[in-house]
């Protein structure tokens, strides 16, 4: 146990998904899992573990941004274990060739936060996607027919970007395509304890043309995603 989760060891699957919402977290366990229970209430950041195709696998909530996985993902794997991690989330378009329902598969993450800064000091650390899981994902993808891109994505500390569009500039012309807010850290920590992580993230509002889902599209769309990451997750591709 943890100040952040009341889960005893074992509770946890080797491979979990981390859906930043608890809320999305229960409707993991509830929609796709067998014989769920719940392992984790603190905070009410909820944790799960059941099976899936028979094999055992946790989805776990960690809240929203950066600090805030950080803490998850640590305790998860020096605490529970955990050494395989697919963050299951939402992000935005920074590329016209991006569509709306895609699936984005974060081989890159970049930042613009300062949780890094202190331990790289001079360097620019370049978090990244273990390919193994990120060639599972495109497999499975392609196998359940769903587009996806996979390349660079930005985890930023900032939701409303006082410069809009204009304020991603520089990230668009180096070939970034999507924003979100919790990839580059979960990256790092894997890199710097040996675990495996991917971000799989379905694109629900394109910030260069103004396309966005509805409330049906989008939840058809997280079915896709979770599905996809469900698969790869007990390697059932």
């Amino acid at each position: 146990m943890t100040p952040h989760n009341n889960a005893k060891k074992g509770d946890y699957a080797e491979a979990v998904l981390i859906p930043g919402d608890p809320l999305r977290a229960k409707w993991i366990a509830e929609t796709f899992l067998d014989e769920a229970r719940c392992v984790n209430t603190v905070r009410n950041c909820l944790g799960f573990t059941g099976s899936y195709r028979g094999k055992p696998v946790s989805v776990q909530a960690s809240g929203m941004g950066q600090p805030s996985l950080a803490i998850y993902v640590h305790e998860l794997i020096n605490v529970y274990g955990v050494n395989t991690f697919i963050r299951v989330g939402t992000c935005g378009g920074l590329s016209e060739k991006v569509k709306v329902r895609d699936l984005v598969l974060g081989q890159t993450a970049s930042t613009d936060s300062a949780i890094n800064r202190n331990t790289f000091g001079a360097f620019d650390f370049a978090p990244g996607a273990d390919f193994g899981l990120l060639r599972a994902a495109a497999d499975a993808a392609n196998a359940a027919g769903v587009r996806w891109h996979a390349g660079a994505i930005v985890s930023s500390d900032v939701f409303y970007q006082p410069d809009g569009l204009d304020g991603y500039a520089t990230l668009r012309e180096h070939g970034v395509m999507a924003i979100e807010m919790e990839a580059s850290a979960l990256y790092t920590l894997a890199a710097r304890f040996s675990a495996r992580a991917l971000a799989i993230c379905t694109m629900t509002d394109c910030l260069v043309t103004g396309e966005e889902l509805d409330a049906d599209q989008r939840q058809s769309s997280l079915e896709d995603m979770v599905r996809i990451a469900l698969d790869v997750a007990v390697g059932e591709i």
